[in-house]
């Protein structure tokens, strides 16, 4: 707390703990719930994970445009600052972790880690990681008012989450390569 306001930040950051807490519960309990179901309800959360992971690693690079324009220690900066931090820890890191977990207990309950579409998709969700902490650092360095690379660059790496969300969806409903 600075001149006696709460820092927005720090409760931003219990209450992705807590949702993050809550959703794992509530994944616990649907492992735990009646195995008919259980799928269709961890296939359901994890869609809601990746949607939400989707959405953060599309507004991001949105955001660095933004801030790459924006005059160090300005007002807009510093409210950049502010915005990237919370979309990352708020946002893009629980449904990261949501998305892994439930997509891995699918992989490994639902289809036995088998099929090379399976591979093929870890493999996107892996370099969708990549990004991810790309953008997570990303985050950092701007904090520290670090200008690392060009609105260009930002246009650029806006793609990538992208053509990799393209690849991860066909993989999914078209299963090629068994």
């Amino acid at each position: 707390m600075a001149g006696g306001k709460s820092d927005g930040g720090s409760k931003a950051g219990i209450r992705a703990a807590v949702a993050l807490t809550l959703f794992l519960l509530v994944g616990f309990a649907l492992y735990v719930a009646d195995e008919q179901s259980r799928y269709l309800w961890m296939k359901s959360l994890h869609v809601i994970a990746v949607i939400s992971w989707m959405a953060g690693l599309f507004y991001m690079p949105r955001l660095f445009i933004y801030h790459t324009g924006a005059a160090v220690g300005s007002e807009a900066s510093e409210t950049f600052k502010v915005m990237e931090r919370r979309l990352m820890t708020v946002i893009m890191w629980p449904a990261m972790v949501l998305s892994w977990v439930f997509g891995l207990w699918m992989a490994w309950f639902v289809f036995g880690f088998q099929g090379g579409w399976l591979h093929m998709k870890i493999a996107a969700v892996v370099l969708l990681t990549v990004a991810h902490v790309h953008q997570a650092r990303s985050v950092r360095a701007f904090h520290n008012d670090e200008r690392l690379h060009s609105e260009r660059y930002w246009r650029l790496m806006n793609e990538v989450p992208t053509v990799l969300m393209i690849v991860i969806v066909v993989l999914v409903i078209v299963k090629p390569f068994g």
